[in-house]
């Protein structure tokens, strides 16, 4: 027997890793029907979702953020979406709920906020005050909401995705390092390249293609592939390694804020589902390598020069150069054992 959020017990399904990979496999080609150009973003976010955690995307506005969070709620059958419009005069009441007095039955009754949902979008984050921000920190480390000395869980499967501009600072509160390190991932869509482009504009000559779009899996195919994802094999060798790229982070000069160990579990856990969303069910070591600046990058905190370096290059290059001088201190496994059957 398992214990969910809400305290009860349900059956322990045995692991089906062919259901699993085709729930991903789903979720995958029908979001890439409205998503032009990018799978491996794409599987980014799904490899968040089967480890039940949050994205940060930090990129400028126009790159269909929105339109990823709408797509896989849609392709989710009962999920519930919200979205959280921030700006600086949000309460945290606006996020999670509030009491609310009944005249009737003179009492106070509970309404929930938009955070009780199962797919949330958190619109522009850092416009939010820090009170606001900070309101989101249960929700995502603990899966619960606590409102008037009242703790309430959130839904089985919830995913929140979390949107800023890393161009526009003004009027905005920058998340502070722990809030950083609640989130999984932190990832950025981009723009299209040339024939993607002319195809997105193609697809919404009738209107957009979301409107189109049909659910292809439950609620209980993503706890299954969730479930799945943690019994996906990991060599004691490759866990050895990751933990020491993690670790390495905290001895380099270039870092002036090293990465924690929830990082290891971070990259342990995403190495599983980017694992499985591959069609494995044992983790090899490009799928440490893969995942590495997606789950580190954002746990980190660049010393003055390589911030000014990572600016000039660009975040995707100076993650680069990052993995290399993590490798010199970490080097990969030279043999792997092979996965059981």
């Amino acid at each position: 027997m398992i214990e969910t959020r809400s305290g009860e017990t349900a059956a322990l399904r045995p692991v089906d890793f062919a259901r699993a990979i085709d729930v991903a496999r789903r979720l995958e080609e029908n979001i890439g029907r409205v998503i032009r150009g990018k799978p491996n973003e794409i599987r980014l976010v799904l490899t968040a979702l089967s480890c039940r955690g949050h994205v940060l995307f930090e990129d400028v506005p126009g790159t269909a953020k929105t339109v990823l969070t709408r797509a896989l709620a849609a392709s989710i059958e009962g999920a519930a979406t919200a979205r959280v419009q921030c700006t600086p005069d949000l309460q945290p009441s606006d996020v999670t709920g509030l009491s609310v007095y009944n005249q009737k039955n003179r009492e106070f009754e509970f309404r929930a906020g938009p955070v009780f949902a199962n797919v949330l979008l958190v619109d522009e984050i850092n416009r939010a005050m820090p009170k606001t921000q900070s309101a989101l920190l249960e929700a995502m480390a603990e899966g619960q909401v606590t409102v008037d000395g009242v703790t309430r869980a959130l839904p089985e499967v919830f995913l929140l995705f979390a949107t800023e501009n890393p161009i526009e600072h003004e009027g905005t509160f920058p998340l502070p390092e722990a809030q950083l390190d609640r989130f999984f991932l932190q990832l950025e869509l981009g723009y299209p390249h040339a024939d993607d482009e002319l195809r997105i504009v193609q697809d919404q000559r009738h209107g957009h293609p979301l409107r189109d779009l049909r659910p292809v899996v439950s609620l209980r195919d993503v706890e299954d592939l969730q479930r799945a994802v943690e019994e996906v094999y990991v060599d004691v060798l490759i866990q050895e390694w990751l933990v020491a790229l993690v670790r390495a982070t905290r001895e380099l000069e270039i870092i002036e804020l090293p990465a924690s160990v929830r990082g290891s579990i971070a990259l342990d856990r995403a190495a599983r589902g980017w694992a499985l969303l591959h069609e494995r069910h044992y983790v090899e070591p490009e799928d440490v390598e893969a995942l590495f600046g997606p789950v580190v990058g954002h746990r980190i905190l660049l010393a003055p020069a390589f911030a000014a370096t990572a600016r000039r290059v660009g975040r995707r290059e100076a993650m680069a150069q990052l993995w290399r001088r993590c490798l010199e201190l970490a080097p990969p496994p030279e043999r792997v054992e092979a996965p059981p059957h």
